[in-house]
């Protein structure tokens, strides 16, 4: 599971998606999450799956190595779907003892889950076609304006970069660990819920460990680099909006605009 993990990954390309400005990446991604939840009717979310995948395919990521990263999510899925089937009230189609399936409960069920799986897909696509240092500049630059209100724009882009970075790392981390544990007989995958909860506290600890390890390599290295946030930095590549860029973000925002209004 953890290995299907894509949030976090980069793959190299030259695609037009990847030459695209960060920034202008950042907002198409905010803008589809802010779209995504204004949506209600079929014909909506079928255009939603129309456009993710055109964004994949232009991108050349392979659509089957997007669609293994929702296997982390599965669990997710189940208990939102489950909840909104049970809880919303309507037209009851099924029903056992106290609990009753509606209709309704199943369209809005179905639609939660296709939200969070086009939010998950999009969000991946982000981190694949950006580079981590991209990603930390377009932010910082995002939040540059709210630094004549004390917000350290600098700081919460590094954080986030480092955030993102290390999600790879503590993956293989954690599957080496797992081997480790399962060579020494522990066993992750019998039992109930609460047996494998349990049984997964010989990961956690070494886990923690292990991260707060690495925390304090990073924090030394960048001292030792004389690194004091963003006072007296300069880039070698700076960035810079393009037509295409303006266009993407215009596109955008008009879609976000549209699913409000019409959609």
């Amino acid at each position: 599971m953890f290995r299907d993990i894509t949030i976090g990954q980069y793959l190299p390309g030259e695609s037009f998606i990847h030459r695209l400005d960060p920034r202008a990446k950042i907002l198409s991604v905010l803008f589809f999450m802010i779209g995504i939840f204004a949506v209600s009717a079929l014909q909506s979310y079928l255009f939603v799956a129309g456009l993710t995948f055109l964004v994949i395919w232009v991108a050349g990521i392979s659509p089957g190595y997007l669609l293994r990263g929702l296997k982390p999510i599965f669990l997710i899925l189940v208990f939102t779907v489950g909840l909104h089937t049970v809880l919303t009230p309507g037209e009851v189609f099924f029903q056992w003892g106290i609990l009753s399936l509606t209709i309704e409960g199943l369209q809005r069920a179905a639609f939660m889950a296709l939200r969070l799986i086009f939010l998950v897909l999009f969000t991946s696509l982000l981190t694949l076609t950006t580079a981590p240092m991209a990603l930390t500049d377009g932010l910082e630059k995002l939040l540059e304006p709210y630094k004549r209100f004390g917000l350290p724009a600098h700081e919460l882009a590094m954080m986030m970069s480092i955030a993102l970075r290390f999600i790879p790392t503590l993956i293989d981390e954690t599957d080496k660990i797992m081997k480790a544990q399962k060579a020494r007989g522990a066993d992750f995958e019998s039992g109930n819920v609460w047996q494998r909860a349990k049984s997964m506290i010989p990961l956690l600890v070494p886990l923690f460990i292990s991260a707060f390890r690495r925390a304090d390599d990073l924090a030394m290295a960048m001292e030792a680099r004389c690194y004091r946030g963003s006072e007296g930095r300069t880039r070698m590549k700076q960035l810079s909006y393009r037509t295409v860029d303006i266009a993407m973000i215009a596109v955008m925002g008009v879609l976000t605009v549209s699913a409000f209004i019409w959609l």
